[in-house]
């Protein structure tokens, strides 16, 4: 028996995205007193506040130079956006669960494009 019933729709979202939507989702309950915000999403709302560094368009426009490179797919751009490592170190821990690995040119074109940006 599972607590949730199907997922609708998937779609990946940088750090600061979610920031954008969460302020809205806090915005529309702080506007009716009698609900409160439950533990996850207070939680939830604090964790993006503390991470995102970027900004909504900046994010995007790393995630889309991130996605150019022919050996960095979607999932893996989120994930970096959202990390925004500064090492090859921190950037190979994005990677280990992938079934490829990059040699040290593919790590440091990457870490070339969050330098840009962080």
């Amino acid at each position: 028996m599972s607590l949730f019933k199907e997922t609708l729709d998937e779609e990946l979202l940088t750090i600061p995205e979610a920031k954008e939507l969460l302020a809205d989702v806090e915005a529309e309950r702080a506007g009716d007193e009698d609900r409160e915000l439950r533990y996850e999403l207070a939680r939830a709302i604090d964790h993006v506040n503390r991470f995102a560094v970027l900004d909504v368009e900046e994010s995007r426009e790393l995630v889309a130079e991130l996605s150019d490179l022919e050996y960095v797919e979607d999932p893996v751009a989120y994930k970096i956006a959202n990390l925004l490592p500064r090492t090859r170190t921190e950037l190979r821990s994005v990677f280990a669960q992938e079934r490829y690995a990059l040699d040290g040119e593919e790590l440091d074109a990457i870490l070339d494009i969050v330098s840009k940006y962080a």
